[in-house]
């Protein structure tokens, strides 16, 4: 009652005993539509049991027979190229009368879109985006700074996790651009998911304009790096992609086999990913933020917002992306507790996780940040005393150690905190 309010009905009350259920684990998970009751999994913390039809969907259908099919992928395109009669933009042409006219303007400025295609060719998530330098006529105002704006965001296909692509694709959009500030405009409604969606980046309502429609903005790097109050998960989660790495956090190598390597971080080839500038598909799948990494090391001591970095065996045998971890959870054997907590970040199937899981297993679940813009190898590792050989496990590294690797491997200071 104290987390989830106060009853105003007996539906309310059915619902609390219901949600009671999945909060005590009596069931293994909870499939709902009732967006009170998801809203309520929230405030609790037991989001990753309580599934809405979508996510469920997702989960379960690696248990049925299946032949292969194409991942889902999202388009750059032109927006002239879309088809403003998709049903997709009914809600949005109601939101804004204007809606079709100014679709005809920014189709002549030519102006570029991400785009989800369903299998039917039908629109089913959507990102129009500009880069803007002037002031913002708001309640109050937000002064001139070259900012990107997200036209339209909307995701009605859900259980992809293609809202969550459109955040980082926007975010190194950013980076690559130096931007430091994204915003987009959006009438509130209640238990509004995209809000929900990106208030875990870093999204905040700074405004609104007269219509009633809110301005919610997102910095990438805070304006005063020294009158922070927040810890490393904070800083992590409000300013992404910048991070801490100071002294209070502790710094892994964790090495990763190529074949996983490739799925768990799809985007990445050789170098940082050019995502602003692919003009094909770009894979879903393995492309997101919240990552989990599956071993069966012994290593018991890392914490929330600590710093990992992944070597890159057998093949390149160096160092290539980075993340900060959220949680880890050691001696995992269970598989339905494994697939709770993995299954909205993970690449492996659930035959994989099964076959993992016959030994206890270290599950850490986090953020990816960047790969690195000049991965260093095993060679150069030891000629700098980094490492003496090939990591085989998880490998806790100084802090000195960690910023050799800063300096050699282009980490951009920009983008991290080194106080608290």
């Amino acid at each position: 009652m104290k987390t989830v309010g106060l009853l105003s009905n007996l539906n309310e009350y059915v619902d609390n005993k219901i949600l009671y259920s999945a909060y005590r684990n009596a069931v293994d998970f909870l499939i709902t539509e009732d967006k009170e009751i998801l809203n309520k999994s929230l405030k609790l913390n037991i989001k990753d049991k309580v599934l809405s039809i979508d996510e469920a969907l997702e989960l379960f259908n690696d248990y049925a027979p299946k032949n292969p099919y194409a991942p889902p992928s999202i388009k750059a395109e032109y927006v002239y190229n879309l088809n403003i009669k998709d049903h997709f933009f009914d809600s949005l042409k109601k939101e804004y009368p204007n809606f079709e006219k100014w679709f005809e303007k920014i189709s002549r400025e030519g102006r570029r879109c991400l785009v989800y295609f369903l299998n039917d060719n039908k629109i089913g998530a959507l990102l129009i985006y500009k880069i803007e330098e002037e002031a913002i006529n708001s309640i109050p105002p937000l002064p001139k700074e070259k900012r990107l704006k997200l036209c339209t965001f909307k995701v009605e296909h859900e259980g992809y996790k293609i809202g969550e692509l459109f955040i980082k694709w926007s975010v190194h959009f950013c980076v690559k651009n130096k931007i430091y500030e994204i915003y987009l405009t959006h009438f509130t409604k209640e238990n509004d998911k995209l809000v929900e969606l990106i208030s875990r980046y870093g999204f905040t309502r700074k405004a609104s304009f007269q219509g009633g429609e809110d301005i919610y903005v997102k910095r990438l790097i805070p304006e005063d790096k020294t009158k922070l109050n927040l810890n490393p998960i904070q800083i992590a989660s409000t300013y992404y992609p910048t991070f801490y790495d100071g002294l209070d956090v502790k710094k892994f190598i964790i090495p990763i086999l190529p074949k996983y390597h490739d799925r768990l971080f799809t985007d990445f080839f050789l170098r940082q990913s050019e995502i602003p500038e692919f003009t094909g598909d770009l894979i879903i799948e393995g492309n997101t933020i919240k990552k989990a990494y599956l071993c069966h090391s012994k290593v018991k001591n890392i914490n929330p917002g600590d710093i990992i970095i992944f070597y890159r065996s057998k093949d390149l045998k160096a160092l290539t992306s980075l993340g900060t971890v959220e949680k880890a959870y050691y001696e995992q054997n269970n598989i339905n507790k494994i697939m709770q907590l993995i299954e909205k970040r993970t690449v492996y199937t659930i035959k994989e996780v099964e076959k993992m899981s016959k030994k206890p297993l270290t599950i850490i679940l986090f953020n990816f940040h960047f790969h690195l813009s000049n991965p260093i190898n095993l060679e150069t590792m030891r000629k700098m005393r980094i490492l003496s050989t090939a990591p085989r496990t998880i490998y806790k590294i100084s802090h000195k150690k960690y910023l050799l690797i800063k300096s050699k491997c282009g980490i951009d200071a920009r983008y991290t905190i080194n106080q608290t």
